[in-house]
């Protein structure tokens, strides 16, 4: 598991190498929640995603998508908020970079 280094802002765009895939996250904030858009080598993966507290965000492997994401709160069991993102463990809610190996030792693969 990799954390995916975020900020505290409503709306944000990381880009990262995973597993040989160019990603692109679309993080943002709406009234409703926070969202996500996942993208490799500029090709759409998902989009929309509602961020749940430990939801997997693109899940379906004939997405052809290597790994998965899934923010976890820290200090609970909340689904997350821009307020609570940080880069490190530290903060509230971060999001993870699930490999392959990680979702087969959870026997989801």
């Amino acid at each position: 598991m990799l954390l995916v280094p975020l900020q505290p802002t409503p709306s944000q765009i990381v880009n990262a190498n995973l597993a040989d895939q160019f990603c692109t996250l679309k993080i943002y904030q709406k009234f409703y929640g926070l969202f996500v858009d996942v993208s490799v080598d500029s090709v759409l993966v998902v989009a929309g995603v509602v961020a749940r507290d430990r939801n997997r965000i693109v899940r379906e492997l004939y997405r052809g998508f290597i790994g998965d994401f899934c923010f976890i709160d820290n200090r609970g069991e909340s689904d997350p908020d821009y307020k609570g993102l940080g880069p490190t463990n530290a903060a509230r809610f971060v999001l993870a970079y699930l490999s392959v190996e990680d979702l087969d030792r959870m026997g989801i693969a």
